[in-house]
């Protein structure tokens, strides 16, 4: 190759006294980006946390009051939860009024007396059922351990053996849970004489 020759000369670059633009940023401005951005997003979290923790706080308040809401409420119901069942029996406590009235007069009729104190027994049953209150009266029924309690056993030839013949103090049941078993005497059947007397 000629280095005379002016077809090579022009292929060779020539160097340039223009400054470059360089656009890669130095590794500070990097750093700084980086940080800028870290400290954006630790702001960020902050603001969230502190939010979740005023929705904890109000949600930790409201499960208080809802507590003294219900304690209130089931105070309320322990102390006028018979407040029906005496509104209905006023009724019955004013004809008994009248009833006593009736009877300390001095020309009380004696029969006059008791048929207004049946009455006044009915209308209070009346009242008292309305409310799930029902008596346990199982005269002739089979007897049952989870309604009666017997007392005795005596032979009948009127009653077959395990039934109900008599009931020496009435039962009471609310909404189907016995309050109080009725006191009962059961039949043990026929007479024992017959059997020593077949013997």
């Amino acid at each position: 190759m000629n280095e005379n020759d002016p077809s090579t000369k022009a292929t060779e670059p020539k160097p340039s006294s223009e400054p470059i633009d360089s656009e890669v940023s130095s590794p500070e401005q990097g750093a700084e980006g980086v940080i800028e951005q870290l400290e954006t997003e630790l702001l960020a979290a902050r603001k969230s946390g502190a939010e979740n923790y005023e929705r904890y706080l109000r949600s930790v308040a409201d499960l208080e009051n809802f507590r003294k809401r219900a304690v209130r409420e089931k105070d309320d119901l322990r102390q006028y939860a018979a407040s029906r069942v005496l509104e209905d029996l006023i009724p019955v406590l004013d004809s008994l009024s009248l009833g006593l009235t009736a009877a300390k007069a001095p020309n009380a009729d004696i029969q006059a007396v008791v048929g207004g104190v049946e009455m006044v027994l009915t209308q209070a049953k009346s009242a008292l059922a309305q409310h799930g209150f029902k008596e346990i009266n199982p005269v002739g029924q089979a007897f049952d351990p989870n309604l009666h309690e017997s007392i005795s056993a005596q032979p009948s030839k009127e009653f077959a053996e395990g039934v109900v013949m008599s009931v020496v103090r009435i039962g009471y049941s609310l909404n189907g849970r016995v309050l109080r078993p009725a006191s009962v005497v059961i039949s043990s059947g026929a007479s024992a004489k017959k059997s020593e007397a077949s013997s």
